[in-house]
């Protein structure tokens, strides 16, 4: 008979145990017993990992917990682990972040069952699998999702960010944890850049400028059709805005001093200047026209300095876009953002969403 077994038959007595006094020196015995088996494995450590999960229920939250925190690290008690960590957070949160002997499908069971707080353990394990990420994304809130993203161990197939980089257009929660991933798409950090803070902006066009001239097209394709499906039909207008801009185009009148003006001209001009902006940058119709659409003049000032259009053009193209009468002020505060602008970045940013023939 081993020699640790009268100290595994003591577990049965940890909850009969009335006094804390009585059930601490029994949980130190049963600490002993367990750190042991970690240096020399026994041969009942199976029974002892059985008989825990059978006298578990009979434990206080307390000792259960104080038993979680021994067993979460030690690959021997597979049974236990798979029951503690569908237990309280308390007793669970241990068990889901360091046991390296849950199964797949328990991970699953606590997604599906279990807290938010339970998910937010499990993003912390060392090792997370495709399956178990797309689960996470799918149930878990934005703290969840957020903290998974930030742990680079955990493994992300491409339809889980999706997922996220969608979740991302409405939640600054997301953004920046998805922005700082190595692995994402970049194509899902073209379709975010414009709904992101400056320093996230500048992140992601660092990352474009590193890309091959094959990855920036395929991935200018998917980011592209993608927002075809997201954003909408092309506006009723599109056709007659074309033809007029390719009138101008073959007078020689298509310049960037011709956007003011047809900007002027309010809702019956909005979508040839549109036309004729993506025209002159060399970009898509649908960029511009969400810029222009959510009053994103960080986008426009961008635009215009990767496209060489002087500042006093973006000046006035800002006062119209911009939709308030903010008067010196706000031609001032357009000044500065026009110079804020560093020209390389800008034309960084272009490379990326240059209109491509291969397209």
């Amino acid at each position: 008979m081993s020699t640790h077994a009268p100290r595994f038959a003591k577990l049965a007595d940890l909850a009969k145990q009335t006094t804390s006094e009585g059930r601490r020196e029994l949980l130190r015995e049963v600490t002993e017993a367990i750190g042991q088996t970690a240096v020399r494995p026994d041969a009942d450590m199976a029974a002892f990992d059985n008989l825990l999960t059978v006298v578990a229920a009979d434990y206080s939250t307390q000792i259960r917990a104080d038993l979680a925190k021994l067993i979460a690290t030690n690959a021997q008690f597979a049974c236990s682990a798979q029951l503690f960590a569908l237990d309280d957070i308390g007793v669970a949160e241990p068990v889901l972040r360091h046991s390296p002997v849950l199964t797949e499908d328990t991970l699953l069971k606590v997604i599906a069952q279990k807290s938010q707080d339970h998910m937010l353990a499990v993003t912390g394990r060392k090792e997370i699998s495709e399956r178990i990420s797309h689960a996470l994304v799918e149930r878990g809130n934005d703290d969840v999702v957020s903290s998974l993203l930030a742990n680079d161990n955990a493994k992300i197939g491409a339809g889980t960010f999706e997922v996220v980089a969608q979740r991302a257009q409405d939640s600054v929660t997301l953004q920046k944890p998805l922005v700082h991933r190595k692995d994402v798409p970049a194509d899902l950090l073209n379709d975010l850049y414009m709904k992101v803070e400056k320093s996230l902006r500048q992140e992601i066009l660092s990352k474009f400028n590193h890309l091959s001239e094959d990855e920036v097209n395929k991935a200018f394709r998917k980011s592209r059709d993608r927002m075809s499906r997201l954003y909408g039909t092309a506006p009723e207008d599109m056709k007659a805005a074309n033809e007029r801009i390719d009138l101008l185009s073959r007078r020689g009148e298509l310049v960037p001093t011709v956007l003011p003006g047809l900007l002027r001209e309010g809702k019956s001009g909005r979508t040839a200047f549109m036309v004729a902006f993506a025209r002159l940058a060399d970009v898509e119709f649908d960029l511009v026209q969400k810029a222009v659409d959510s009053h994103d003049l960080d986008t426009v000032a961008l635009l215009c300095r990767g496209s060489a259009f002087d500042r006093g053009l973006f000046v006035t193209l800002a006062i119209n876009l911009d939709g308030q009468d903010r008067g010196l002020d706000g031609a001032n505060e357009f000044r500065k953002l026009y110079e804020s602008v560093p020209v390389l970045a800008a034309q960084r940013a272009l490379r990326f969403w240059k209109v491509r023939t291969a397209a």
